[in-house]
């Protein structure tokens, strides 16, 4: 499993404990982490290539993790764009930052968090459930039934 990890390019410093609580959750339950802003850069001119090579990231994912204490358009499009896709959206904000109706509107999941711990253990539950409702069902043979 991959998830896809979206932020504010601008606020990426700011999130980087945030970011780093994210992935280690993820880590402990063999997802792998995409955070989009770590892996390309781009200059203004080249918006469209951005675009593109987002879209094309995010549909190798199959969940996004939209980290909204700093917001940014691009967050909701790529969030957007997971659940058109129904790939499952969490909406993760810091309980003091603005809270983003839309984005949270359109999300599955809601994490508003004090600080890291209260992250991870919020996150913690929500990855469970993504892994559990993506899991085949078991499979009963007749011969097993008596």
């Amino acid at each position: 499993m991959k998830a896809y990890i979206s932020i504010s390019y601008q606020r990426r410093r700011s999130l980087n404990t945030a970011i780093t609580a994210i992935m280690s959750v993820l880590e402990e339950h063999q997802i792998e982490s995409f955070v989009f802003v770590d892996h390309y850069k781009f200059e203004e001119s080249q918006e469209e290539e951005m675009m593109r090579s987002a879209l094309a990231e995010l549909e190798q994912c199959d969940l996004l993790i939209a980290e909204t204490s700093h917001k940014g358009i691009g967050i909701g499009i790529e969030a957007g764009y997971a659940k058109a896709k129904n790939k499952p959206v969490v909406y993760l904000r810091h309980k003091e930052a603005e809270h983003s109706t839309t984005l949270s509107g359109a999300s599955d999941h809601r994490v508003i968090y004090k600080n890291t711990d209260d992250l991870q253990k919020q996150l913690v539950l929500i990855i469970k459930e993504i892994i559990a409702a993506t899991e085949p069902a078991a499979v009963v043979s007749t011969s097993q039934i008596s």
